[in-house]
């Protein structure tokens, strides 16, 4: 039987991960060096918003292009896509934010209204949401549009959260966590698995970067102090450790059947 560690391959064609525990492990480690790692190459490299803005979306697009030419599902240009995508959507955020001076209110509303409109797009053209079928490039284009919206709604809604409603970072673990076992919790009575995975996805983005600026803030604002800079190595640590495990035990599990 297949478990949340020793998933069994993926169909050849399909373009995403097996969604195990391995994947929301990454998935919030990601989440979480977006948001540190934003900050860090803005402000302690120096690069300011829109530069850093600039030179990740020019590498996303680079990356993103291994991603569609790859024939099948390939980890460590799956997840650099997703850490890139992250740090993207932070970024798109801090600049309406704080570039741009709009409300946290309007871009939480802006962009899930975006990403409503980027799954009925998907779903009239596709007739389905589920990334178990992501087998052709015009489906994974949906699917990557999806991501980077889900990464954008979560950053603004977990400042939203954090900063306009007062909830703070710590406060902010928790409730996006709850939030997220109230999902599991669904998932379980037999709630529909594509709806519990992407609003799971979504809620991943703020409870990664509650975490990131729990870590990474001063103890003035709440924080444990360790700085951008231990907080996006230490996690890209681990996240490079999970990929390269991950693919380990993909070959193995291919040199087992023969087939795939």
């Amino acid at each position: 039987m297949p478990s949340l560690f020793h998933p069994h391959p993926l169909p050849t064609l399909n373009k995403v991960p097996e969604v195990t525990l391995i994947f929301w492990i990454i998935k919030i480690l990601s989440t979480t060096v977006g948001e540190t790692g934003a900050d860090y190459l803005a402000v302690h490299v120096g690069l300011g918003a829109n530069l850093t803005a600039a030179c990740m979306a020019g590498l996303l697009i680079a990356v993103l292009i291994f991603q569609l030419h790859a024939h099948r599902y390939v980890p460590w240009i799956y997840w650099l896509t997703v850490v890139l995508v992250s740090i993207v959507g932070t970024e798109i955020t801090d600049l309406l934010t704080d570039g741009l001076e709009i409300s946290l209110y309007v871009s939480t509303a802006v962009f899930t209204v975006a990403l409503a409109a980027t799954f009925a797009a998907w779903f009239a053209v596709e007739r389905t949401l589920s990334i178990r079928s992501i087998v052709t490039t015009r489906r994974e284009l949906f699917y990557w549009i999806a991501i980077l919206f889900t990464f954008a709604l979560g950053t603004a809604a977990g400042d939203l959260a954090t900063e306009a409603l007062g909830l703070g970072f710590q406060l902010g673990v928790v409730a996006f966590g709850v939030l997220i076992g109230f999902v599991a919790v669904f998932y379980s009575l037999g709630v529909d698995p594509v709806l519990t995975f992407w609003l799971a996805y979504i809620l991943t983005r703020p409870l990664g970067a509650s975490l990131g600026d729990l870590l990474s803030q001063s103890r003035l604002y709440g924080g444990a102090g360790l700085g951008t800079t231990s907080t996006s190595l230490a996690f890209l640590a681990v996240i490079i450790v999970l990929v390269a495990w991950v693919t380990l035990e993909g070959d193995r599990s291919e040199q087992a059947d023969p087939s795939h």
